[in-house]
């Protein structure tokens, strides 16, 4: 590995949910001090897992399997306390009518995934056949009674195609607040131990610049809101609504959480029940 290389190498979701994130690096002008990666969820996790990347989002599957590689960054994640809109199972049916049923899964999200079958399996008592395909609703419909789509995809299933084509929409995350009381945690950030052995200012630096981005973006989420929909198919209003409702804390509550997710999940997905998370200290 070449020492001489004193960028950090970034990842950052190319998701709305991240935006406010991103927003915040551009406006301080820190992002011209990473070498930053832009790609999906799960392409990103594989990334960092493998070394090609120092510090960067993961999903909470992926992190808890890596726990021995990968250290968390305290105080920021992608979650919510609630609804979370861009996490959601849409269905031609009531829930407890997907017993067997063809179920669409419209992202390999492991986490998102893993979430929806928990809940299918044992807050509503069903066990349907999943199959993966991409995500796209109208496809998914003809094939499916019902489909779990995450990101901007489920955000576009939650506001406009489930009620123009009459579906109900479902969110994870207010499914898993009813059920447990919990916030929920889909992605971590992260760093390489070996990296951050190696570059323990750098490191701190780079939390530092998050923490400090998203706490710009959330004091101006208007003018981020104004921005995003320039570009996007959803009007101010709604981004401003999302942004907020999203939760990009990681303390006690969501540690909890996650805590309880891995009881639950953890032997059947790859770590162990009692997965302990460590933190990065100041």
């Amino acid at each position: 590995m070449d020492n001489s290389r004193t960028r950090p190498r970034v990842g950052h979701i190319q998701f709305l949910n991240c935006l406010p994130l991103y927003w915040g690096l551009a406006r301080t002008g820190t992002l011209l001090d990473f070498e930053l990666t832009k790609d999906t969820p799960e392409k990103l996790s594989e990334r960092l897992v493998r070394g090609d990347l120092d510090i960067g989002p993961i999903t909470l599957v992926e992190f808890l399997k890596h726990t021995d590689e990968l250290i968390a960054f305290p105080d920021i994640a992608v979650g919510c306390d609630g609804p979370v809109m861009s996490c959601v199972i849409v269905s031609q049916v009531p829930l407890d009518q997907l017993d067997g049923a063809r179920v669409a899964l419209g992202s390999t999200s492991r986490t998102s995934v893993r979430l929806a079958q928990l809940l299918l399996a044992e807050q509503v008592g069903v066990r349907p056949s999943y199959y993966t395909c991409p995500p796209d609703l109208p496809l998914m419909m003809q094939e499916a009674e019902a489909a779990v789509l995450i990101g901007d995809a489920a955000l576009r299933a939650n506001l406009h195609e489930g009620p123009k084509f009459g579906l109900d929409v479902h969110d994870l995350g207010s499914l898993w607040k009813e059920w447990t009381g919990l916030p929920f945690v889909f992605a971590v950030w992260a760093a390489r131990r070996d990296y951050l052995e190696r570059e323990p200012v750098v490191t701190r630096q780079v939390h530092e610049a998050f923490l400090a981005s998203r706490d710009l973006s959330l004091d101006e989420v208007g003018k981020v809101a104004e921005h995003a929909a320039r570009w996007e198919a959803f009007d101010e209003e709604v981004l401003e609504r999302y942004f907020t409702t999203l939760d990009f804390r990681f303390g006690d509550p969501q540690l909890e959480a996650v805590s309880e997710f891995a009881r639950r999940v953890g032997p059947t997905t790859g770590f162990p029940s009692d997965v302990r998370v460590e933190l990065l200290t100041p």
